[in-house]
């Protein structure tokens, strides 16, 4: 079924919001739409307890209003802006295109930690390790922070890029925003804490959902890249992502990060504290393989990465392009 005029996916616009991207950054103000998804969100989780829809039906019900106000009130944003004149409803296209993708702002982050281990700034690169990842920073030395920094950056490989694009040449516009809404719940309310375990369940489970096929496309990326890359192992990515991946609990974010520890012929994960106590002390990557650690080693995992998303991206315009969508 074709989508209205305005939201179908467009070639043109998918690389413009790209470029913007991965030259500008994520803009930081607070009408950002992902801000305002996760606004909207608290404000209709709190109105949702005050009526006694805590459990399971409240969480749904949370996903139905944002997926129907969101997904519904974009496309229609966009659209009229559309019937108005063509280059203002691009302008709108490429605009929420544009706050939808994250490659640059994943990049920028992940430099921000290297930056600050190469000042010898350990603290500063702790700290930034804890806006990324949801464990202990103290007892983390420089490696463990480049290692966290790159199953970060690896695991976003698929949230922040792959995952948005798919759903985008998918579905246009609607979809993009309908995984965005996902992502958001997942990110807000998808925990097992009493307070959430079954109030979120809804959110985390569409988000494994929906995050299900880019997981394994990302894989693919990851071995694709690392085979045409100097330097890297096209094949070992290939075999650890397929054999490494279920070591994470998580369904979906293994395969990128076991497929880059194989790519890159480093291992990673190694020894995880939370709450004071270690929680995991397993490697992802071949057993030979020495340990993700030096300065180096973060450069070669961000150029994996930035060329994984470039090879999505063209993927992504080249099948726009054979549907029509110019």
């Amino acid at each position: 079924m074709a989508l209205p005029v305005g939201v179908e996916p467009s070639a043109a616009l998918l690389a413009g919001a790209m470029v913007l991207d991965v030259g500008l950054g994520d803009p930081t103000y607070a009408w950002h739409p992902v801000r305002l998804i996760g606004r909207s969100l608290s404000a209709f989780e709190r109105r949702l307890r005050r009526h006694g829809f805590d459990g399971y039906g409240g969480g749904i019900a949370l996903f139905m209003v944002l997926a129907g106000s969101w997904t519904g009130g974009v496309s229609l944003v966009v659209m009229s802006f559309a019937a108005l004149a063509g280059w203002l409803g691009a302008a709108a296209h490429l605009f929420v295109l544009y706050s939808l993708m994250a490659l640059g702002s994943l990049l920028r982050h992940g430099r921000r930690i290297e930056n600050a281990l190469r000042a010898e700034n350990l603290p500063a690169a702790r700290d930034a390790v804890s806006q990324m990842v949801g464990r202990d920073t103290q007892p983390m030395d420089a490696a463990a922070c480049r290692r966290a920094a790159v199953e970060s950056l690896t695991e976003n490989l698929t949230d922040a890029v792959v995952s948005p694009l798919f759903w985008y040449v998918l579905g246009g516009l609607p979809l993009l925003v309908l995984f965005k809404v996902v992502s958001t719940m997942d990110s807000m309310v998808g925990y097992k804490t009493p307070q959430y375990v079954r109030f979120g369940w809804c959110g985390a489970r569409l988000d494994d959902v929906m995050n299900y096929i880019p997981a394994r496309i990302t894989w693919l990326l990851i071995a694709a890249t690392a085979a045409v890359l100097r330097g890297y192992s096209g094949p070992k990515a290939f075999r650890h992502g397929l054999s490494d991946h279920a070591v994470l609990p998580s369904p979906n974010s293994g395969w990128s990060e076991a497929a880059a520890a194989g790519g890159l012929e480093r291992r990673l994960i190694g020894p995880i504290w939370n709450g004071g106590s270690l929680v995991t002390d397993v490697w992802i990557g071949a057993p030979s393989d020495p340990p993700l650690r030096s300065a180096a080693d973060y450069d070669r995992a961000a150029t994996l990465v930035a060329a994984s998303a470039l090879l999505a991206t063209t993927i992504a315009i080249a099948s726009v392009l054979a549907r029509g969508g110019i």
